[in-house]
């Protein structure tokens, strides 16, 4: 090996094949290293936390049932709730955070299990098992083919005719071993490709888990906002602040925050005025769509954001709804997703 080094012995070289699949592993490999440990912190952003599961999980020990910090602080809001009376606006308006936030931890507890069993355990039984096993071949390839350069050295300078006859019997006996170890380490790294198809199983279902959490996050914070909207608004100003502006033009759904460049132009006041004014009145207003929005059931009306659509109120109806039309398609639509024009 020394002498490789130094220039000063030839090297057997592995085939191109070979070679390919040995790289194709060593970059599997380390994505596969970063991915997980990225996903790890992702799921768990404390690292103190983390390496405590480690060390349970080294111990052979369950870690110790801890309150998550969604959950921690919805505890926060309830007991702050009920400390200033759960009859009181404020009070009774931090009981029911607290609740959603109880559930969105419950969500995030859920996300981290399932993504644990069926995304990250299968990465690192990849790295701590299969290529654990494929490394372990490499070496005895290398020092297969180590004893076969030896071997052709020593026949090299073999002088003596018993010497090398020796030396021949010796390089057939260590070319046939290194043979042998190269098909079992090709067929081991063969066995990447299946990897692959099997991580992006994994893959598919991290994002499944993914999108469920989002999901439910999304439905707890709507149904939040409606009861939320549902006070009366002299409950909802701050200390010496007009108290005219309803929660439904000041709590858009976070799912929404990227569209906050399109929010309208136009005062909450002059919105809020405007609303009221058409629900109280017969009569219909032209309104302006701010976000896409795809409708629930039947009785909704899809939208698109920037049309223009006619909308109106009828009695009995929802207070974050109006009637929308659109030529001869008509159905509710979000009262939070419009913008009155003049």
């Amino acid at each position: 090996f020394t002498e490789e080094k130094l220039g000063q012995a030839e090297k057997t070289e592995l085939d191109a094949h070979l070679e390919n699949l040995l790289s194709k592993a060593e970059c599997t490999k380390l994505w596969t290293e970063k991915i997980m440990k990225q996903t790890e912190v992702l799921l768990q952003p404390n690292p103190n936390a983390r390496i405590e599961e480690f060390v349970y999980e080294k111990l052979d020990r369950k870690a110790p049932s801890r309150m998550n910090n969604p959950e921690l602080l919805g505890q926060y809001m309830i007991d702050a709730g009920n400390e200033f009376g759960p009859g009181t606006a404020y009070g009774n308006a931090l009981v029911k955070c607290g609740e959603t936030q109880k559930r969105i931890g419950t969500a995030d507890r859920e996300l981290i299990q399932t993504s644990a069993i069926n995304f990250l355990t299968p990465l690192r039984n990849f790295i701590e098992g299969d290529y654990k096993t494929i490394t372990k071949e490499r070496k005895l390839l290398q020092n297969k083919r180590l004893d076969l350069d030896a071997a052709k050295t020593r026949l090299k300078k073999a002088k003596v005719a018993e010497a090398r006859a020796a030396s021949e019997q010796e390089v057939r006996i260590t070319q046939s071993e290194f043979d042998r170890q190269a098909e079992i380490t090709r067929l081991l790294l063969e066995g990447i490709s299946s990897t692959h198809a099997h991580h992006l199983r994994c893959l598919n279902d991290f994002v499944e888990a993914q999108m469920t959490y989002y999901a439910q996050c999304y439905q707890y914070m709507l149904d939040l906002q409606k009861q939320l909207g549902s006070f009366p608004s002299t409950f909802l100003s701050n200390n010496n602040q007009s108290s005219s502006t309803p929660m439904q033009s000041v709590c858009t759904p976070s799912v929404l925050a990227s569209a906050s460049a399109s929010l309208p132009s136009v005062s909450n006041s002059i919105v809020t005025s405007g609303i009221s004014e058409l629900k109280s009145s017969s009569g219909s207003r032209k309104a302006r769509v701010l976000y896409d929005y795809d409708a629930a059931n039947s009785s909704e009306l899809s939208l698109l954001a920037d049309e223009v659509i006619t909308v109106y109120s009828i009695p009995g109806m929802d207070s974050d709804w109006l009637m929308g039309e659109r030529g001869n398609q008509k159905g509710k639509v979000p009262i939070t997703y419009l913008e009155l024009l003049n």
